[in-house]
């Protein structure tokens, strides 16, 4: 089953907490146990897991990004957004999570995050729920 999921982004760089849309797309599939992959089909955009208890961690991600990957270089990509073509390279277009009951098998403080390098835009995210 591929479930698409819409995120609508507000700034040029964010990531954006999507593991409530994931958890949804899960339930509505009624599968109980398997894998979830999460693809992002855009060559700007990205998606990690990383922790979603302190919305700090996702500005020190998104700060140290910039600081080695500034928006502004000599870059031969001349369109205005070849960083963000890197930034979504060194994150990686997809990840996978196990599910178990029905339920994301994250841990206590990891979320899904949709990463937005080239925004603002409206986005997908693609689900590839595998399992009974």
């Amino acid at each position: 089953m591929i479930k698409k999921l819409q995120v609508k982004t507000s700034h040029r760089t964010e990531m954006i907490d999507v593991t409530s849309k994931v958890q949804a797309a899960l339930v509505e599939s009624k599968l109980t146990s398997g894998v979830c992959t999460i693809y992002v089909p855009h060559t700007t955009a990205a998606v990690t897991i990383n922790e979603n208890a302190d919305p700090s961690v996702r500005r020190d991600i998104l700060e140290f990004l910039e600081k080695n990957i500034p928006h502004s270089a000599a870059y031969h990509h001349t369109e205005g957004n070849a960083d963000s073509h890197i930034k979504a390279s060194l994150v990686g277009s997809s990840t996978s999570v196990l599910f178990e009951e029905g339920k994301l098998m994250l841990g206590t403080w990891q979320g899904i995050f949709f990463c937005e390098f080239d925004g603002p835009r409206q986005r997908q995210v693609w689900l590839k729920l595998t399992g009974d």
